[in-house]
């Protein structure tokens, strides 16, 4: 019995090694393209053509001209929504970001940020096989534009249509702004922890100093903090914030940023903070 049992799950489990298989490969390939934004914008062109005619009353090229305008006031519609919810009191413009400060983000938040349309389905493979290896969540796959349109747009309720609405704003997100635009909007809207949202706040608040001044280990510190304000805020436990900042650095060194030597030195510089509590 025990081995007709055996016999009857060895294709099974086959079947399941093929799908496992199909996914890999599939996740990691360049086939991804499914997921740019040009690809789901304009699937309408996979779909039977209809015979085109304009309204009653329209001619052709006024109708096109609708059209466009049309697509044109969805993308002024977005960017409307997103300034409605971006303070620009103390908004501060890619150009006068410190690049340490950018460099430190993306190489510890989302290492692949100018490679992938919004989602980055190899992160979410690598992501997927570490937590099913643990049995728990113990690596997300967000990138920056996720974050950023969950920060700007959505509640953080765990549940598949808030994800579902993530993704497509992801995507929304990076059809109509550059890389660079998107980055600037993270670094101005994120949390940094003890009470400041925005990076000319925190780079103010822990070191007294403008984000375009930041050194590099205040950029890596400050880069460290948005994964868990509630810990990682120097003000809070200084000593799991430098813990948090030597993460950020080696980041940095994989991803090619800086070297072993710049990595060291920043790890014992010393820090100097306005205030010992906040």
């Amino acid at each position: 019995m025990k081995r007709n049992k055996r016999r009857r799950l060895r294709p099974l489990r086959f079947l399941i090694f093929l799908l496992l298989t199909f996914f890999l490969t599939f996740s990691l390939s360049g086939g991804l393209n499914i997921f740019l934004p040009r690809t789901w914008q304009g699937i309408g062109d996979f779909l039977p053509k209809l015979s085109y005619q304009p309204p009653a009353g329209r001619s052709d090229t006024e109708y096109r001209q609708i059209s466009t305008l049309d697509r044109l006031s969805r993308l002024v519609f977005l960017r409307r929504a997103v300034n409605a919810r971006v303070a620009r009191d103390d908004y501060v413009p890619f150009a006068k970001l410190s690049p340490d400060l950018i460099h430190a983000v993306v190489a510890v938040e989302d290492r692949r940020f100018y490679e992938h349309h919004g989602i980055d389905m190899e992160s979410i493979a690598r992501a997927a096989l570490v937590n099913l290896q643990y049995g728990s969540i113990e690596e997300g796959a967000s990138t920056i534009t996720q974050q950023l349109v969950k920060n700007l747009f959505l509640s953080h309720e765990q549940t598949f249509g808030r994800k579902a609405e993530e993704v497509l704003l992801a995507l929304d997100m990076e059809a109509n702004y550059s890389k660079d635009e998107i980055l600037e909007l993270y670094l101005n809207t994120i949390y940094y922890g003890s009470g400041y949202y925005g990076i000319a706040a925190a780079a103010d608040g822990y070191f007294g100093k403008a984000p375009q001044d930041l050194a590099l280990p205040e950029a890596a510190m400050l880069a460290g903090i948005p994964n868990a304000p509630s810990v990682y805020s120097p003000y809070v436990d200084f000593l799991m914030a430098k813990k948090r900042q030597f993460v950020v650095l080696d980041a940095m060194k994989d991803t090619g940023y800086i070297n072993s030597e710049l990595a060291e030195e920043a790890k014992i510089k010393p820090l100097t903070l306005v205030q010992t509590r906040k």
